[in-house]
């Protein structure tokens, strides 16, 4: 969640850096106007005072829309202030008119674009307008020169202001659109890596379950005809029974060698089907996954135990990190086999939390249960924060495997 919320903060810091444009505009229009000599400080105090309230109520107005919701009350009073703010300033667009941009780059990214298309229009009616009024009531005009004022000045000044408003919005909507588009499509990545992680979560206790199955209601089912078996003969020919009911303790035997490995994660995997899959399951939550490989196939006898370290370690990417793409390599000589899962999208952390996680009982995204099973058959589990961003889990196991 820590990249969602630097998304966040990200996509609120553009959509509000038009407000630098308000204000820095209005300083230069405040001092050009000042350095003629007309500058109406009744109505200039007038227009800082309710940019200011625009600019508290706009930042707010960012944080709802960016959460996908739209409060009409508090967009109509935005927009009064903002109306207010260019009538007051002179609603020159690079001046207090940009109050009306700004208001309407976020009111505009929430719909749709014919929606934003007549909004749009509709601001820079009113902008030109609301300038072109300025302009011949002559307060607040920085074109108001002597030599200017000629035939056709104010009908000069309507097509420039026209075509400065139309570019400004449109460079401020399309601009704001596609920074929340981004950020909306990494909230749904995001939730779809969470998603795909579930779903591993739940295929996993799905095959749990079918591995139960097929130990124990095979076992037991051969169990119950021999039991049923011996006690028709017990009559008649106890020899017979007693070799049924021995050939029952074996299955006996049998069936909970097998339960136990199941419960224990100790069935023989199939490394290269587990490698397979992981790959697939992390294609599909948008992961770019490399296999580096020997050459040559993994020792019969670490392979089932890479397999489950392989798949826990993966099924840790899905659900504890933001990583966008996983390594796993593998290697062996006589005496030592390796397995090397590393990830990006973990953030480093300190050593000092590492081992404060491990006093309080927290094994931290199932990797405990990896070191307990690795240790079963005398290996080891590390776990490492690359200053890069990167999470590296390493299993060494020595060869060959005692027992």
């Amino acid at each position: 969640m820590g990249e969602i919320a630097r998304a966040r903060r990200l996509c609120w810091w553009m959509l509000t850096s038009f407000l630098g444009l308000l204000w820095g505009g209005m300083a230069l229009s405040a001092l050009a106007e000042a350095g003629r000599g007309a500058q109406p400080w009744p109505l200039t105090a007038v227009s800082v005072v309710a940019a200011a309230g625009f600019t508290v109520l706009y930042l707010r107005l960012v944080s709802a829309v960016i959460e996908s919701r739209y409060p009409v009350r508090q967009v109509v009073l935005t927009g009064v202030l903002a109306v207010a703010t260019a009538v007051t300033g002179g609603a020159q667009p690079f001046g207090a008119g940009m109050a009306l941009v700004v208001w309407l780059s976020v009111v505009a990214v929430g719909g749709s674009r014919r929606r934003a298309f007549a909004l749009g229009v509709a601001t820079t009616l009113l902008g030109v307008a609301l300038s072109a009024a300025a302009a011949a009531s002559g307060w607040w005009h920085l074109l108001d020169m002597p030599d200017a004022r000629g035939p056709g000045w104010l009908g000069a000044v309507v097509v420039a202001n026209t075509a400065m408003y139309a570019l400004l919005i449109l460079a401020s909507v399309v601009s704001n659109r596609l920074w929340l588009w981004i950020y909306r499509l990494a909230v749904r990545a995001h939730e779809g890596m969470e998603a795909h992680a579930r779903l591993a979560v739940a295929e996993e206790r799905l095959r749990f379950a079918r591995d139960l199955h097929d130990l124990v209601g095979h076992r037991l089912s051969a169990i119950a005809v021999k039991t049923a078996l011996a006690v028709r003969l017990s009559e008649g020919d106890p020899r017979a029974a007693r070799d049924e009911m021995t050939s029952v303790n074996g299955l006996t035997r049998t069936a909970l060698r097998e339960l136990r490995e199941a419960v224990r994660g100790y069935r023989r995997l199939d490394l290269g089907a587990e490698l397979a899959s992981v790959r697939g399951v992390l294609e599909a939550a948008g992961v770019r996954c490399e296999l580096r490989l020997p050459y040559r196939e993994m020792p019969e006898e670490v392979a089932p135990v890479f397999a489950y370290a392989v798949r826990e370690a993966v099924t840790n990417v899905l659900k504890h990190s933001a990583a966008t793409f996983c390594a796993i390599t593998l290697s062996f000589t006589a005496e030592r086999a390796e397995l090397e899962v590393r990830n990006d999208g973990a953030p480093a952390r300190e050593p000092a939390d590492e081992r404060a996680d491990e006093r309080d009982g927290d094994p931290g995204n199932g990797l405990e249960g990896m070191r307990e099973r690795m240790a079963a058959v005398g290996g080891g589990v590390t776990v490492r924060h690359g200053t890069d961003g990167q999470f590296i889990v390493k299993a060494v196991v020595s060869l060959p495997i005692p027992g």
